[in-house]
C-alpha cells in the first residue's frame, strides 16, 4: 500500500484505462462496490466511469486521500 499522495498518484496515473473494483466505505458498517474504467486523474481526484451494471450513476469520482485513509479500497483487474 503506497504510503503517500505523490506515489498514490503516480500509481493511478500509470493505471490510466484499466479495470478497477471500488470499495467504499458509506458509513457506519456499510459499504458500496463499483466496477468500472479509470478514466481520467487531477491533481486532487480521480474519475471512474462505472459499467452499465452498476444502474445509480455513470461515472464517480474519489481523491487520493480517500486511498490514503482506507476509506476507499482499489483492486485493479
Amino acid at each position: 500500500m503506497p504510503t503517500t499522495l505523490a506515489t498514490i498518484k503516480k500509481e493511478m496515473e500509470s493505471r490510466i484505462g484499466s479495470k478497477i473494483t471500488l470499495v467504499a466505505q458509506t458509513g457506519r458498517k456499510r459499504q458500496t462496490r463499483h466496477s468500472g474504467t479509470l478514466t481520467e486523474t487531477y491533481p486532487a481526484v480521480f474519475i471512474v466511469d462505472l459499467d452499465q451494471d452498476d444502474k445509480s450513476c455513470e461515472r464517480v469520482s474519489y481523491s487520493y486521500t480517500d486511498i490514503l485513509t482506507q476509506t476507499v479500497e482499489i483492486e485493479f483487474i
